[in-house]
């Protein structure tokens, strides 16, 4: 949620006249009521109208580079989370921070293309993001998770938020959504068996950058699930996901369908937009997180 962060792009326009003084630089022609919802595109000027239209508020596409299968590309989860941000943020202003691949993908390191940075690295770089943000004005941040992967490293990380006091607040949206739309995906699909680069992923790439989806080679590997520790009932390890996917794929591709991957990435908006919505009105979570802190600092203050 997929490019590395880009750096800015400062446009410089020199207006001269030979027999005049020199004309101050001016900033590119645009519409004075439309700003970019994309965080690169926008210049300093402009950030600072742009940081109030949207409430201080934030969508950080989160996602990773890893291998999906044998028919989608690298930066799956990227292009598809960023899209689904884009699209929210048009309807409902906000600032849509540069695709951030710096995720938790330990477990596809045996993959070609997986970049995989430590744990530390990528906790440190997350929380710096942050506070860079909240120095530059935002102080709502949503994480935007388009990677399964990152499902418990992002709630830990938001969790973890409670360690030391800050001036801003962290939210998580990620798998699920409105029941109405799982019904529909339910009647859309075609298979049973469906994960990482399976039928939803495939159909999700195919509705919006059908020329990155190579679908005649999804059948190419298998994404069967070869359950090789079944037998441990209750008991959690890191390598269940290679257990289960050496081949870094869950499902059957091939099965994808543009009407199925419309469906996903309108639900997807949809429910992304009403988040925006709550997040931009909320003063709850703060006000709490403040005086969670101030009780924090003296516990036996704390009324019982």
């Amino acid at each position: 949620m997929k490019n590395p962060i880009k750096s800015l792009i400062v446009l410089f326009v020199t207006l001269s006249v030979l027999s005049q003084p020199a004309v101050p630089a001016e900033e590119p022609n645009r519409t004075t009521t439309v700003l970019p919802v994309k965080f690169e595109e926008l210049t300093a000027v402009e950030f600072i109208s742009a940081v109030d239209k949207a409430a201080a508020t934030c969508l950080i596409p989160f996602g990773v580079l890893e291998k999906h299968g044998p028919h989608l590309p690298l930066g799956t989860d990227l292009i598809d989370v960023r899209e689904v941000a884009l699209r929210a943020a048009k309807a409902e202003y906000a600032i849509v921070i540069p695709q951030y691949y710096s995720g938790q993908i330990a477990e596809g390191k045996h993959q070609p293309g997986t970049i995989a940075y430590s744990p530390k690295i990528i906790w440190d770089l997350l929380q710096e993001t942050c506070d860079e943000l909240s120095r530059n004005g935002i102080k709502k941040i949503i994480l935007v998770n388009g990677h399964g992967g990152n499902t418990h490293f992002l709630k830990f990380f938001c969790q973890a938020q409670l360690d030391k006091r800050t001036d801003y607040a962290v939210y998580v949206i990620g798998p699920g959504g409105d029941p109405k739309l799982a019904e529909k995906v339910k009647e859309l699909k075609k298979t049973k068996t469906d994960g990482h680069a399976g039928e939803i992923e495939t159909s999700f790439m195919l509705a919006h950058r059908p020329d990155l989806v190579h679908l005649d080679k999804a059948k190419d590997q298998s994404g069967e699930d070869l359950k090789r520790i079944k037998d441990l009932d209750n008991a959690y390890t890191g390598i269940w996901w290679y257990s289960s996917f050496p081949n870094h794929y869950a499902g059957d591709g091939s099965a994808g369908t543009a009407e199925l991957g419309n469906v996903l990435i309108e639900g997807s908006v949809e429910g992304l937009v009403n988040l925006i919505r709550q997040v931009k009105k909320d003063t709850t979570v703060r006000d709490l997180q403040n005086q969670f802190f101030d009780q924090a600092e003296k516990p036996l203050n704390t009324k019982q």
